[in-house]
């Protein structure tokens, strides 16, 4: 089923006199484009964006000022990410099922050639001079070098595990390639054209996005349901940010002040800070998102939804656009003619101007409740910049694990080396960008207004750590969760018991308060927790065998003992 919405445009004398110079983006509109759309990319200009469509096998050029589709190219072969020649004459396009890339010309928009690369295509990454490309082959394992000129292969580089995603460095001395197969990003050097440095970066790496300097590399990390932070100086993992599930694109903005992150199972866009390397916001979005794109004057957000078969188009008017009721948000609204602002309100009332140049004025809201629009007024005139919402502070009323071995909601604990799913119960949580255990940060997989659902972090050691909740209306705390320490048996009295079951086996070791199974070689035993070093079980029926496995299972994990046997008495 296609989810489709009718585009919408805002037009300049809707909310700005007519002699105003201020420039206004679009509200939020939703595209109808063709099957499975992956990756979407914008014309250097900014007019028009392309999408590739998997599934439909086509190309659906987007008109960016209207939203509307208005050609769509045949591209067979499963079309999947799609980049830009420098000077935007040309598109490429990759094609997974034919291990092809396919050359559009922009000013036709007719694929005028395809050239083989390799098995499974992913994703094409020029150089800044467009005389070459650096194509992914993920089936192949290789790195394939287009010379654009001839539109041939000169140069396969090799040794590479499920190379995804790649991007090339702003001086084109190097190209980063996330290898999904061994968790790692290669580092090509392209005046040799061979692998200078691989940096282990965790699991399933797919696509990454340069900082405008280079100095950074984002990388999203799919196993870890994170974004990797590389210091391409000394090719070492410097931050890891936790985001939505199941991230996928990273596209980074042109000021390289901001990442966004689609979140494939999440049904979300993760905004990073990268001031902060932190998560500052998550705009939900369609289904399955994949693709994400920033408009060159970075007031627009493009997002493939590849179940729904649809783009969404977000106005990056305001970022946060929301934040507490108290006031006091630091939140940055970008346009053109911006420089001599003199006045910006949250409804009513006056937001503090901390620093205006001419695409964007950084302002501290004044405290305020509810949807309040928000304007900019400079001698040109006042303009609507969208609107922002006041959130509530957030209250927390209670934290448990989803699954308790002992039946209904478990309570607040778990092994050191973290995994599992807790939930947190409280108010006003909508809009959630950070949970902490301690100083370590949770991901999160859902949120509503009332509960927040997390995957718990490791721990550095056993012990209760606080919880503390981050949403755009504040910061929330007074909740515990305990880390266990795993288990040892390091002793079983009596070590034989009969076959018929029944005999009483008394286990010591450490870290047994929490035990909640007890097993004799898979069968299940009746046992009673004495204390933390003690628990006493009743031998399960067995047939005669030595060297047993007695299997203790807690909520800090599992330790197993061999050595205990069964035996009947002789006559």
């Amino acid at each position: 089923m296609l989810l489709l919405a009718d585009p919408q445009t805002l037009s300049a004398t809707d909310t700005v006199s007519r002699r105003s110079t201020l420039l206004l983006t679009p509200s939020v509109a939703t595209i109808p484009v063709g099957g499975s759309p992956l990756g979407v990319t914008l014309t250097p200009d900014g007019g028009r964006a392309y999408v590739a469509n998997q599934s439909s096998d086509d190309i659906s050029v987007i008109d960016t000022a209207t939203n509307t589709v208005t050609v769509t190219i045949a591209a067979p072969g499963g079309p999947r990410l799609l980049s830009f020649s420098p000077d935007g004459t040309r598109a490429y396009v990759t094609l997974f099922d034919t291990g092809s890339v396919g050359v559009i010309d922009t000013a036709t928009n007719v694929l005028t050639t395809t050239i083989p690369v390799g098995a499974g295509a992913v994703q094409c990454a020029l150089t800044p001079d467009g005389t070459r490309a650096y194509v992914t082959c993920q089936t192949a394992g290789v790195v394939s070098v287009i010379d654009t000129t001839t539109n041939s292969v000169t140069t396969p580089i090799t040794g590479l595990s499920l190379p995804t995603g790649a991007a090339v460095s702003p001086d084109g001395a190097r190209v980063y390639v996330p290898n999904a197969g061994d968790g790692t990003v290669a580092v090509i050097d392209t005046a040799t054209n061979t692998v200078s440095a691989s940096i282990l970066t965790g699991d399933v790496p797919i696509l990454v996005a340069l900082t405008p300097d280079g100095t950074r590399a984002y990388v999203s990390v799919a196993g870890e349901n994170a974004v990797k932070v590389i210091d391409t100086a000394t090719n070492t993992v410097t931050a890891a940010i936790p985001v939505g599930n199941g991230p996928r694109m990273v596209a980074m903005s042109p000021d390289g002040t901001a990442v966004y992150v689609a979140d494939l199972s999440a049904n979300t866009v993760t905004v990073i800070d990268t001031a902060t390397n932190t998560a500052v916001d998550s705009i939900p979005v369609g289904n399955s998102p994949i693709g994400v794109a920033v408009s060159p004057d970075a007031s627009r957000l493009y997002v493939t939804n590849s179940a729904d078969n649809t783009v969404s188009v977000i106005a990056l008017t305001l970022m946060p656009g929301q934040g507490s009721t108290a006031g006091g948000t630091i939140v940055t609204i970008r346009g053109h003619n911006l420089a001599a602002a003199t006045a910006v309100h949250f409804g009513g009332a006056a937001a503090t101007i901390l620093s205006n140049t001419a695409t964007s004025v950084t302002v501290r809201t004044p405290p305020g409740s509810g949807a309040v629009p928000v304007t900019v007024t400079t001698p040109g005139g006042t303009g609507g910049f969208g609107t922002f919402v006041y959130r509530p502070a957030p209250l927390l009323s209670g934290i448990s694990t989803t699954s308790n071995p002992y039946g209904g909601a478990g309570p607040a604990m778990g092994p050191v080396t973290g995994g599992g799913t807790a939930v947190i119960t409280g108010v006003n949580l909508s809009g959630a960008t950070a949970v902490r255990f301690g100083s370590r940060q949770a991901v999160i997989q859902s949120v509503t207004d009332t509960a927040i659902t997390v995957t718990v972090p490791s721990a550095s050691s056993p012990g209760p750590v606080p919880v503390t909740v981050v949403t755009p209306g504040g910061t929330a705390g007074g909740l515990t969760f305990t880390y266990v320490a795993g288990p040892t048996v390091s002793g079983v009295v009596p070590t034989t018991g009969r076959t018929a079951g029944g005999t009483d086996v008394t286990l010591t070791g450490t870290g047994l308060a929490t035990t909640h199974q007890v097993t004799f070689d898979g069968v299940f035993a009746p046992f009673t927790v004495v204390s933390d070093t003690t628990v006493t079980a009743i031998a399960p029926p067995h047939t005669s065998a030595d060297n047993i496995t007695i299997t203790v299972t807690t909520l800090g994990g599992t330790t197993s003992w061999s050595g205990f046997s069964y035996q009947d008495p002789t006559i």
